[in-house]
């Protein structure tokens, strides 16, 4: 726990700690530099013309409907890997969830105009049961790629909603007409922007109203003992471990030190031992 705090204080992220614990989110401005953003943009719509087999103008969304999430993208480029690793997020994230924290998931959300909302959820929708604790089991950090607002498609959270300690009753989760969540507040962020939130806070997105692509990189991370969305134990490639040799950090969010699954021999040699033990760990 020291370790962890002495590194909020070090970063002066003391405010944001704040506004996690009121809000169950907060948001950090201007995280990303200007060639980070364009590089993640570039790499992820070269991932969704090849898939779609469409050429994709950002400005007017020629090329592309609705919207649709983009999987694992930590393996198609490098600028990828130095998002995960981003001081400020990162400290804030093992706040909330641990050192021993795992990486579940990268991906896109890619929106075009049309489609609909995203209705509010917690990210403890899948099977987690209710009433949930009041730590955090699942982090989302979400980065903004392009500009946030109602019309544009924004992230959506409904402030201090982690206290409720369960999910969204259907009547809870609506985003629009008279039948909408009038605590939902809509979360306009400039590109590279970033809000993180406790995995109880309610979230969702709006449909977006005009034309172009809304763009973010959702980091998705869990504690040690949840199923993560995306399997990285012994699938990494080798030239990102080679890269991230000496980081261990890197190593730990991408499983190398998960003392399970056993396999014929039994556990894996002294990993059990250095199992987490309290909510810092």
């Amino acid at each position: 726990m020291d370790r962890v705090m002495d590194n909020i204080d070090k970063l002066d992220l003391q405010g944001h700690i704040a506004e996690l614990e009121v809000k169950g989110f907060t948001t950090i401005k201007g995280v990303l530099s200007e060639a980070q953003i364009e590089h993640a943009k570039q790499a992820i719509v070269a991932r969704v013309e090849e898939k779609s087999g469409n050429p994709i103008d950002l400005e007017t969304g020629a090329g592309y409907k609705g919207w649709h999430y983009v999987p694992h993208l930590l393996y198609d480029d490098v600028v990828f890997e130095d998002i995960l690793m981003e001081p400020k997020p990162l400290a804030l994230l093992t706040y909330l969830l641990g050192e021993s924290c795992l990486l579940s998931s990268v991906g896109c959300h890619f929106k075009s105009q049309g489609g609909e909302p995203l209705l509010l959820h917690s990210d403890n929708a899948n099977g987690i049961p209710e009433p949930f604790p009041s730590y955090a089991q699942i982090v989302n950090i979400n980065y903004a790629l392009s500009p946030y607002s109602k019309e544009e498609g924004a992230l959506v959270i409904v402030p201090g909603s982690h206290r409720y300690a369960r999910n969204p009753r259907p009547e809870e989760t609506q985003l629009t007409g008279a039948a909408a969540n009038p605590e939902a507040v809509a979360m306009d962020l400039a590109p590279g922007d970033c809000v993180i939130w406790h995995g109880n806070t309610w979230h969702g997105s709006f449909a977006r109203e005009i034309p172009g692509i809304r763009m973010n990189l959702a980091v998705y991370c869990c504690r040690q003992y949840i199923q993560t969305q995306e399997q990285h134990p012994g699938n990494v490639p080798q030239e990102i471990l080679d890269r991230h040799s000496n980081d261990e950090r890197f190593q730990v969010l991408l499983g190398a030190k998960l003392p399970y699954p056993w396999n014929k021999e039994g556990a894996k040699g002294g990993l059990l031992a250095k199992s987490p033990r309290g909510l810092f760990d």
